[in-house]
Parts: C-alpha cells; structure tokens; sequence
C-alpha cells in the first residue's frame, strides 16, 4: 500500500507524469472545463471537497515554483484569496524554494488553463477559487 498522504489514484498518476514547468489546474466547481486537458473531477457536492483540500492533497506531494491566480479573487474572494497565500507560504517552506504568484484576468485565465496538463474540480463554490500551478523540479 502506498505510504504517501495523496491516496487518490489518478492524482498520484498525474504527480508522476508532470514535468518541469507542466501546469496543474486546480479549480472551483464553476470553472469550464475545455476538450484537451485531461480531467480529474473530484467534486461530489457543493463545497466537496474544498479548494484547499484538494490544494493540500496535491501540494503533499508536488514542487510548485509558480502559481497563477485570477485577479478578480483579490476583490471579489478575499478570504479565499488569503487562505491560498497562506497555504502557499507554507508549501513554500516546506519545500525549500521560492513560488512565484501571478495573477492574470479571468478571461486569460481560462485560455490558459487549456493548455494545462490536467484540470482538478473541486467541489468549491467560492468565485474565482481556481488556480494554475506550475510544476518545479524537487532536486
């Protein structure tokens, strides 16, 4: 059996198959979700799981040396908008290397979240609870 936090079979695939500078979107229940990227659906009902949940299950496991994160969250979604900062710190320690943020509008959001690896929905409600991580390399 697998020793890892990360027991979800097709998220520990996805963590093994990317590369650096390949991008993971992680995003709200709402986010459209284009033909290309594969899709993980996590989302069983409103709020399940959590954005945050879902990011500490990927972060358990992934080098993220950037994040891109829809400028509309600072304004409309600021509590969420703090909990990621936070979360992200923390990886940040964890990890022993620096994350950029960026922050692009929702609508170059969208266009570039089709040319990620993957797309993973959570079961989030909050507007503008989605964001791009971009994998780094652990050594």
């Amino acid at each position: 059996m697998k020793r890892g936090k990360l027991l979800n079979a097709p998220l520990s695939a996805l963590i093994a198959r990317v590369g650096h500078t390949d991008e993971i979107v992680v995003c709200d229940a709402g986010l459209p979700i284009p033909d290309g990227p594969e899709r993980i659906d996590l989302a069983l009902m409103p709020g399940t799981p959590t954005l945050l949940t879902t990011l500490d299950a990927l972060l358990s496991e992934l080098t993220v040396e950037r994040v891109v994160l829809a400028q509309e969250i600072k304004t409309v979604s600021p509590d969420c908008h703090q909990a990621l900062l936070e979360r992200l710190t923390r990886h940040e320690q964890e990890q022993g290397k620096p994350i950029t943020v960026d922050y692009v509008s929702h609508t170059e959001f969208k266009a570039q979240s089709q040319h990620s690896r993957a797309i993973v929905r959570s079961g989030e409600t909050t507007p503008y609870a989605n964001l791009i991580l971009c994998a780094g390399v652990a050594f």
